[in-house]
């Protein structure tokens, strides 16, 4: 991992985000200091239709009402 100051950050951004997209993790440090992280951001992996069935079961009585005292602490 590859640390930089802000001055060569600056400088240089264009030059250090290739690196990022090749999978490089690159600090960014104010005197010496170690304050950013710049990282390739994680690729999303095609969602699954239902890959979390039964997982979670809505209960039956989702939709009523909320009992008096619950909504009034809502509607403060």
């Amino acid at each position: 991992m590859k640390t930089v100051n802000i001055h060569e950050a600056k400088t240089h951004l264009s030059r250090l985000l290739r690196r990022v997209l090749r999978g490089e993790e690159i600090i960014i440090a104010r005197a010496g200091i170690p304050v950013a992280r710049l990282s390739p951001i994680p690729t999303h992996r095609e969602r699954v239709f239902g890959a979390d069935r039964g997982l979670f079961v809505v209960p039956d009585d989702f939709n009523a009402p909320l009992p008096d005292d619950l909504q009034s602490a809502f509607e403060r």
